[in-house]
């Protein structure tokens, strides 16, 4: 079976010509007049427009709706580090979606760097083509310089999805599931196996949103993170425990709520029953989550399960939330992306699963014969129509509020169609 999806996955890449994405041109081109206006000589009117007023590249550039796919290519989905050309097929990709879901043009560009610095050089010098910069597929923890560095540098919304992208979809979540089980948001005891960028990232937002630092355990390939050890950089340090607990069956024993975001088959059946009652599990590696949802839920009846599947329910997927946080960002010409809008996407894809699901969702999951607000359903559908409107409006509303913006936020530019 494999192998079959992996020939028809190659067949879909290869025919009926390679790639994903091509360039459209927007403008007619049909006659003499219509090439002197797209090129030489009517070409020199909006440059010196944008040469005298920069800002004028928006009103008459593409630059406004088009934001970079960049990767090194050293984190390659669950692939590891295979360089920058083996990258490709996902950043094209990532491209798709954004097109797809928020109608967002993108180049994708993969960097063969000889370090973060020269990384970070790179983006910098090629960061006037673009409305925003989407970093995808860099290791931690360089990602986090990479990424700092850019946001202090730039003045477009600079965006680590596997940092942020899957912090906002946990959060939105886990307030969920949390409620679902009765248990208090910010008092819940989380265990988050991985302490890589997407781990690090969701748990810092988690406690910018108002879980207690101390109710969080990390655990990585050494066990948990704890003060005592050596090995620690200065981002999983931020989360180390005073304790003398050492393993991930330690860590377990009471917890409310388990995240993933590391390997396959790491969380056991035996280390699941040591749960407190009505836990949360969020068993996000891909394809083969920490423990397999049958066994799961075999092993606890109780509990509120999510993986990062699309064939089992409740799954984490970050295309609820990057494309639309772009789409409002690029709206209201924001300056960066920042906590009030990470915050607004979180709220506003977290109340979406509450409310009465449109036709057209359920009519693209022909198998399920209903769905409402509950342990089975604790995030919206990708494609639900609604998302862009209430997502992207809260994203662009919050970073007006926040001073972030530069141009007003227009309510009626969200409407449904």
């Amino acid at each position: 079976m494999e192998q079959d999806i992996s020939k028809a996955a190659l067949d879909y890449h290869a025919l009926p010509k390679p790639g994903k994405l091509a360039i459209e041109i927007t403008k007619s081109t049909e006659t003499q007049k219509d090439l002197a206006y797209a090129y030489t000589p009517g070409v020199a009117a909006p440059v010196r427009a944008i040469a005298a007023n920069p800002t004028d590249v928006y009103k008459y550039t593409a630059k406004g709706n088009l934001v970079a796919v960049i990767t090194d290519g050293t984190a390659i989905l669950g692939l590891g580090d295979l360089g920058p050309l083996a990258s490709k097929p996902v950043m094209e990709g990532k491209a798709v979606l954004f097109k797809r879901f928020a109608d967002i043009d993108v180049f994708d560009i993969e960097v063969a760097a000889s370090s973060p610095e020269a990384f970070i050089e790179t983006v910098t010098n090629i960061s006037p083509t673009f409305g925003g910069i989407n970093l995808e597929d860099i290791k931690g923890p360089q990602c986090f310089e990479i990424e700092q560095a850019l946001i202090d540098r730039l003045d477009i919304p600079v965006f680590h999805d596997d940092q942020h992208g899957t912090a906002v979809i946990v959060a939105a979540g886990l307030m969920n599931a949390l409620e679902l089980q009765g248990k208090k948001f910010e008092d819940a005891k989380i265990v988050c196996l991985g302490a890589g960028a997407a781990g690090i990232a969701t748990m810092r937002l988690l406690v910018s949103l108002g879980v207690h630092r101390h109710c969080i355990t990390m655990v990585d390939r050494a066990g948990i993170v704890h003060v005592g050890r050596k090995d620690l950089n200065p981002y999983k340090f931020a989360f180390a425990q005073e304790t003398e607990k050492r393993s991930l069956a330690d860590a377990l024993q009471d917890a409310d709520a388990f995240i993933g975001v590391s390997g396959a088959d790491l969380l056991t059946a035996d280390m699941l029953k040591t749960m407190a009652p009505r836990p949360v599990v969020f068993a996000l590696s891909n394809p083969d989550p920490e423990i397999k949802p049958e066994l799961a839920k075999v092993t606890r009846s109780d509990l509120v399960m999510a993986t990062g599947r699309s064939d089992y329910p409740n799954q984490v997927n970050n295309v609820l939330c990057f494309p639309y946080i772009f789409r409002g960002a690029l709206d209201v010409r924001a300056r960066c992306i920042n906590q009030a809008m990470l915050t607004a996407a979180v709220q506003a894809i977290r109340m979406l699963a509450h409310e009465p699901i449109p036709e057209s969702v359920m009519k693209a999951y022909p198998g399920i014969e209903k769905l409402s607000y509950g342990p089975d359903y604790i995030l919206p559908k990708p494609v639900d129509p609604r998302l862009r409107k209430r997502v992207s409006g809260a994203v662009a509303k919050a970073a007006v509020e926040s001073g972030v913006a530069q141009i007003a936020y227009e309510e009626k530019a969200y409407e449904l169609a």
